[in-house]
């Protein structure tokens, strides 16, 4: 699949980004996809690439974008126990900055360029994204709700309570939460599961046996290759019915 490095205006600035999509000169479904905390690098080129092939316009936008071009921080080839600690000292500060406010206002930026670009049919999008991604992508869908058709999130945090919560309520998309063993006990994803019934939400919500937090992720050593299949399973037949 081709890769195009873009540049997208938002209130703040430009926010760098790619998009990977079918050289075939026809139109395509639009999928706005958020990284992992560790941001754009070589793994998430991957995923873009191989949603692309299935026939979609895959837009990753760098959502570090007001501190810099990615990569932002300093990553190594694999990250790995020993350098997770340097990884992560790098990471919180951004993730600290990268208020709710934010996510909202670049949410509408994205998905704004996303329906503009000439390879991108007009209609319903879908939303993807990956650790804290996952919540962003949740956020996008809930504030949205008449343009997103389709949100999964996989080892990502869902928060239904407290000031920061999301309001389950204003999700009209088809949800898949694809969960890490060590991120959710069953009685905590029971509980989830009748929140987002209660919510009317149309969705599916399991733990991924045997997975750590960020199994999708190739260059971790969190990475499950029968995980990241199952991941595959999931989510395109999500985006083909939506």
């Amino acid at each position: 699949m081709p890769i195009k490095n873009l540049w997208i205006p938002t209130p703040d600035g430009r926010a760098d980004a790619f998009a990977a999509f079918p050289d075939d000169g026809e139109r395509h479904p639009g999928v706005l996809m958020y990284a992992d905390g560790f941001g754009i690098r070589p793994v998430l080129r991957e995923l873009a690439d191989e949603l692309a092939g299935h026939g979609y316009y895959v837009l990753v936008p760098n959502p570090f974008y007001r501190h810099g071009p990615a990569p932002v921080i300093d990553l190594p080839e694999h990250i790995g126990e020993e350098a997770r600690p340097r990884v992560m000292a790098q990471v919180m500060p951004l993730l600290k900055e990268h208020t709710t406010e934010r996510v909202l206002s670049d949410a509408d930026a994205y998905l704004g360029f996303l329906a503009a670009q000439p390879e991108v049919i007009a209609g319903p999008v879908a939303v993807t994204g990956y650790c804290r991604g996952g919540l962003l992508a949740m956020r996008t869908a809930a504030a949205h709700s008449g343009h997103v058709a389709a949100v999964a999130s996989f080892h990502g945090p869902v928060i239904v309570d407290g000031p920061d919560r999301l309001d389950l309520s204003r999700i009209t998309a088809r949800v898949h939460l694809g969960h890490a063993e060590s991120d959710l006990t069953p009685e905590a994803l029971t509980e989830l599961n009748k929140a987002l019934d209660a919510a009317g939400v149309d969705h599916t919500s399991e733990i991924y046996p045997g997975t750590v937090h960020g199994f999708t992720m190739a260059d971790t050593d969190a990475f499950d290759p029968a995980a990241l299949r199952h991941h595959w399973d999931r989510l395109l037949p999500l985006l083909g019915r939506a």
